[in-house]
């Protein structure tokens, strides 16, 4: 049985990223109770809903076999489709090879290999083949992806890292990761036995192969089809074109530094130059009038629900474009597929945001930026506290923090960042944008719930996107 599917149907698709991370299969499923899901963070209404389905799973569904994406299909039949192959080389592994035991040096292999398919696993890839030091994996097969190209370059930088955190036989241990995107044809099966395989053919794996090759130890390295589809999500170090043996010309290369400071996925996919919005004129009509509305003090709330790519962002730039003349204040936040994990992310990325934090801030500094920020809003000084709290920034004297139970901070959380929305709205009309809703976390959830029934009494005009398997709770109200 896929778990996730089965979340999907029952419309709680959300909840898809929690139950994988908790390690919540088919297995585990049927012995799930309210207590288990509280503790998960589920809201009630969930938490009945989904006990009710839990009770009725039958044997069969539960033992049914698993879904295709826990491995390639058992088929000789090859397809042609894009993918992501990554390549992973242990740096220096012919010195160590040398120097140890050769069991040691197998404990050593054996734990790189752990680490490197773990970190794979996590962001859904496949890992294909272990060739001694080397470990090949692929992100688009045997499941595709619409973000595999981000999926595996972040699985590359986790790799690094994970890599660079072992210490086996008091060997500290380094990793190089060569990754590139293109056209194959796989699942041919070659060989017999136990080394039988599904073959890719095609330029692509000799490129990644090729790529990592070049990469300086704990480095990432990129192709163009690689680097085209994950626009400016991460920060890279350009490369230039390189000579890349046994491949014709020269291939352009980038160094992938770390994820950007981005925070829309829209504008780091598709840059700040649009084109011309066509055909959405009603559309565009309906929400300047709401914003009507919400500069007399009726607080709005617009839903839009759309499949992938078909203009929901867009929809929301444009209308930002034509407040541009008028004095407002526009709150971005933006839930991401790799932070369902993560209590209140959206809502911590726009506070750092909005406060004016760079990367090498110092908690000092962030913090001074942080009350900067909360004075425009009148906060008062047990909300600075919990929200220092909350973006992990030590305790200040000025602004201690009570001691409050785990339920307890949170409630008083949630409450601070609703004070903190009424606080901006005394100062101009508030346009907030909630992105990619059906990332939400629960604890986010929870919170959005909240603002919902706040935003009526409140000059904001609310605008939350999603995706069609996201089941908003708050439609038909007025």
């Amino acid at each position: 049985m896929d778990v996730g599917g089965w979340l999907r149907s029952l419309g709680l698709g959300q909840y898809e990223a929690l139950f994988r991370a908790s390690e919540i299969d088919a297995d585990i499923l049927p012995e799930l109770t309210d207590v288990d899901l509280e503790k998960l963070g589920v809201p009630l209404g969930h938490r009945k809903r989904l006990v009710r389905a839990i009770s009725g799973l039958t044997a069969a569904e539960t033992l049914a076999a698993p879904s295709a994406a826990t491995g390639p299909k058992s088929q000789d039949a090859a397809e042609r489709r894009q993918l992501t192959v990554m390549f992973c080389d242990l740096v220096g592994s012919t010195e160590l090879s040398s120097r140890l035991d050769p069991e040691d040096y197998r404990e050593v292999i054996g734990d790189y290999h752990r680490a490197v398919a773990a970190v794979v696993r996590s962001f859904d890839g496949f890992v294909a083949k272990y060739m001694g030091d080397g470990v090949l994996a692929y992100f688009g097969y045997p499941r595709a992806q619409e973000d595999d190209a981000e999926r595996a370059i972040r699985a590359g930088l986790g790799v690094v890292d994970a890599v660079g955190r072992l210490d086996v036989k008091s060997t500290a241990l380094q990793a190089r990761v060569g990754i590139a995107t293109g056209m194959v044809v796989v699942g041919d099966l070659v060989g017999e036995g136990s080394a039988q395989e599904q073959s890719v053919v095609g330029e692509t794996p000799n490129l990644a192969a090729r790529l990592q090759a070049l990469a300086e130890p704990d480095a990432v390295v990129i192709g163009a089809g690689t680097r085209r589809l994950v626009g400016d999500l991460f920060e890279y170090r350009d490369l230039g074109a390189v000579e890349v043996k046994g491949i014709a010309g020269l291939v352009p290369a980038w160094q992938v530094l770390r994820p950007s400071v981005v925070a829309s996925r829209f504008e780091a996919l598709r840059g700040s130059s649009l084109t011309p919005l066509v055909g959405r004129e009603e559309e565009i009509d309906l929400l300047l009038r709401r914003w009507g509305r919400t500069k007399a003090g009726d607080g709005q709330v617009v839903l839009i629900s759309g499949e992938a790519g078909i203009g929901k962002s867009r929809l929301t730039a444009e209308l930002e474009e034509c407040l541009r003349a008028e004095p407002h204040l526009r709150l971005g936040y933006f839930c991401s597929p790799h932070r369902q994990d993560s209590a209140l992310y959206p809502f911590i990325d726009q506070l750092g945001r909005a406060a004016g934090f760079v990367r090498n801030d110092p908690p000092a500094t962030r913090l001074e930026k942080l009350e900067v920020l909360l004075a425009r809003a009148t906060a008062p000084e047990l909300d600075v506290a919990l929200l220092a709290d909350l973006m992990s920034l030590p305790p200040s004297n000025c602004h201690p923090l009570p001691d409050l139970s785990p339920h307890r901070k949170k409630e008083k959380t949630l409450e601070a960042l609703i004070r903190q929305l009424q606080g901006f709205t005394r100062q101009q009309p508030i346009l907030m944008v909630f992105e990619d809703a059906h990332w939400i976390d629960p604890t986010s959830r929870e919170l959005l719930d909240l603002t919902v029934d706040r935003v009526r009494t409140l000059p904001v005009l609310l605008i939350v996107t999603f995706r069609p398997e996201f089941q908003p709770p708050w439609i038909g109200q007025p």
